[in-house]
Parts: C-alpha cells; structure tokens; sequence
C-alpha cells in the first residue's frame, strides 16, 4: 500500500502538482481508512489531500484513473506470479498460451519493477521498456525456443514456431501498452517540464506558430509561481524583528516569562508597476509576452498600468481588461503600433496625462529598444519621471553591442534607471518581474 500511494504521489510531482511530506502522510492514511474497494471515493478523498486548486484536481483526476486502472498488485501476489515463472522460456510460453489474464498482467507487474518502469520519462523509451521487461520475464530463451523450431524440418515444428511467434507478439503488444501507459503517468509531465523549460529559454525571435500557443500556459505557471514567491515573502517579512524591550516590559507582571511576543514591524508598501511599452518594429514580439505575464498577476498587483506607444502614448489598462489578450493585444498593435517611434513624445504624453500615476510606490518598467529616429528624447521629461518613482527597470530586446549605435540613445537613458537589462527570453522577463516585487517584500 505504501508503495503504491509512494509511486502515485511520484507521479503528481513530475506533474507539476506540489505535494508535502504531510500531506503525503495524509494520503496514505487515507488509503489505509478507505481501502481500494470504493474506487470513486477513494478518488474524492485523495483529491481532498493532494489537490490545492482546480487545476491541480483536473490532473489528479486524469492520473488517479490512468494509474488505478492498472492491476493491484500488492507484495505477496507478487511472490505468487514468480513463484509461477523462474525465467525459463517454456515457463513463458505455457504461462502466454494459459490465457490466464491474471497471471500474466501479475508477471508484467514484476518485469515492471524489475526494470524500475516508473523511471520513464520520454516516449521514445517506451520500445527499450517494452524490451527490457520480456527479457525479465525470460523472452531471451522463448526466443531461443523460436530459433530452435524454426530450424526443425516439419509440419509439427512449423506449427510451433508460429504458436511461439504469436505468444510473442501478444506479449510485446500488452508490455508495450503498460510502457506507453507509465510513460503516460510517469513521464509525460516530465516531457512537458522539459518542453516547457526549452521554450521559455528560447529566444523570443525564433518563436514559431507552435511555441507560441505553449508559452501562454508556461506564462500562466510562471504567474502563478511568481505569485506564491511574493506571497510567501511578504508573509515573512510582515513577521517584522522581535522587539525585545517592548517584549521584556509587556510580560513585567507574568514573572518575565514571555507570553506576549511583540514583533518590530515595518510597513511595506503594495506593489505598484506602470509599464510603458515601445511597440513599434519588432520590439512588438516582446511586449506581447511581458503584458502577458503581469496581466495574469492582476491579484498580486492589482495598481497595475500598461501604457503603448510609437509615436503617441495612451493606456491600455481597458483595452487588457476587457477583452481577449489575443484581441486586445492586436487592438493595441493597431491603435498605437503604425506612428513613428518618439520616445520623448512618450514621456510628454505620459507627465501631462498620466502624470498622477507615478509615485514614490510605482516601479516604471520600460520596454523598448531606445530608437527615436533621431527625434528629441526630452531627457529632461524622462528624468522627471525617474525622480518621481520608486525605480525605474529598462528592458531592451537589443544586444549589448548594438546599444547607442545608429539613432539608439540607451546610453542617454542608462543613467537615469535603476537597472537597464537585455531581454531574451521569456525567462528573462520572470526574473526581473521577480526582482521589481522582491523591492516590495
């Protein structure tokens, strides 16, 4: 029993589906209260101790049938199905042409552990798996029994060899299906971490049709991880210092014994971002992902303000809110993404229209290349701004090298942000959307 709920909890984790210590405790007392024979409560309640959100009950759900649909196969029937084949091929081949469905599932259980099955992690593997548990239950002598009456003249050995053919066939077909099962339980979350962790470190430039679609749900995640990271943080900086001496005074009549725990706290502001998005050229390809990601953190950050621009800056906070990202991002392009690009007609825009949204709380997030078609850059406006807000972070999808060359002016604006980052990827924006909240906690 501790097995199997051990090898169940494996398998949520390679989904992505967080489980502690004690809520494993609580799920293998759950088993041994509620037993196997209620299959639909059982599912209820381990669901009830291993899934914290709808998410993570919807891939409970799918891998609590995929794996409980196997047979059960507790340590003593274990012992029974070897004790019924020591690995000769005849064994084999009496125990295939029995029909004894029982029988051979309990001997592809054993060859399972033998070959340690729930290791699987890529689909490719399945046909080294599939091999790897005949040979355990002794197909390399049930071949040799092929060999042997193949090269016997006759109608009777013809006749055997295509028994054993066909005993054999089956048996690929049935550990195959439970190789392609476990890689289903075991190692497709494992694929889809791999897949997910190749994307996101991929540069944002050599994105195709397909990458796209799966980084909406690697950006979801990364919200959500972001989400617990603040969350978690805020939580322990809240708890403040001890105040000794508030503490000591506080239980003066209680014989000095510290009953009453006082904490130094330190007020921490919420968080409060304003981003301001170059979309213009193929600095466009970027935004879309980073509006993406602080879009699905709404709860964490709800004083929240995107602002776009080439040529004329306007908010875009209604435009996100009210419709599909996918529509509202194209609204965007159409809106603000055809002007030529003029940062310092940004910036005026931004002081006398938005000027009440940047205070000493707001964290303004630039996004852009720096590229003014050689217009004005009002430094003066732009420095205005830095001297108002909290910080000021500067992403630009550029290389390093490629910075104040041409018509760029990075190295005019450099001086005034608190950091100024080359953006790549879509990791990059999860670490310094991470480092803008940690300046909260």
């Amino acid at each position: 029993m501790e097995r199997l709920i051990t090898q169940f909890i494996r398998a949520l984790r390679s989904a992505d589906v967080r489980v502690s210590t004690a809520e494993s405790l609580d799920a293998a007392r759950t088993v041994s209260l509620m037993g196997f024979d209620n299959r639909d409560a059982l599912k209820a309640a381990l669901a009830c101790a291993l899934a914290k959100s709808p998410e993570e009950k919807q891939v409970h759900d799918s891998l609590f049938d995929l794996y409980f649909s196997r047979t059960v196969v507790v340590e003593g029937t274990m012992r029974e199905a070897g004790d019924s084949s020591d690995g000769e091929g005849g064994d084999l081949a009496d125990l295939l042409a029995s029909g004894d469905d029982t029988a051979i599932s309990l001997a592809i259980e054993k060859a399972a552990d033998q070959v340690d099955l729930s290791s699987i992690r890529f689909s490719t593997q399945v046909s080294y798996f599939s091999q790897a548990m005949i040979r355990a239950m002794g197909g390399e002598k049930l071949q040799q029994r092929l060999i042997d009456a193949l090269q016997q003249p006759g109608a009777e050995a013809e006749s055997e060899a295509q028994r054993l053919i066909d005993l054999r066939a089956g048996l690929m077909q049935r550990t195959r299906a439970a190789a392609t099962q476990a890689f289903d339980i075991f190692g497709a979350g494992e694929t889809q971490k791999f897949r997910d962790d190749f994307v996101s470190t991929k540069a944002l430039s050599a994105l195709d049709v397909r990458d796209m679609e799966r980084l909406k749900s690697v950006i979801a995640k990364m919200a959500r991880r972001l989400a617990v990271r603040h969350a978690r943080r805020r939580r322990k900086a809240s708890r403040g210092v001890l105040d000794i001496r508030r503490t000591l005074r506080s239980n003066a009549g209680l014989g000095g014994v510290p009953f009453n725990v006082i904490w130094k706290r330190k007020k921490r502001d919420r968080p409060k971002i304003a981003v301001i998005c170059d979309v213009s050229g193929s600095v466009a390809a970027y935004v879309r992902f980073l509006l993406l990601l602080l879009w699905s953190m709404r709860d964490v950050i709800p004083d929240l303000d995107a602002f776009a621009f080439s040529g004329r800056l306007g908010c875009v906070n209604d435009v996100l809110d009210n419709n599909s990202f996918d529509d509202a991002f194209k609204h965007i392009l159409r809106e603000y993404g055809m002007g030529s690009t003029s940062y310092g007609q940004a910036w005026s825009d931004l002081i006398l229209e938005h000027e009440q949204i940047v205070d000493r709380r707001t964290t303004v997030i630039v996004l852009g290349d720096a590229r003014s078609n050689y217009g004005d850059p009002r430094l003066d406006l732009f420095r205005g701004i830095a001297g108002r807000a909290k910080r000021v972070v500067w992403l630009n999808p550029e290389g390093r090298s490629l910075w104040s060359t041409g018509d760029s002016i990075m190295h005019r604006y450099a001086p005034q942000c608190a950091n100024v980052e080359q953006v790549a990827t879509v990791k990059d924006f999860e670490r310094i959307v991470d480092d803008v909240l940690s300046r909260y906690d």
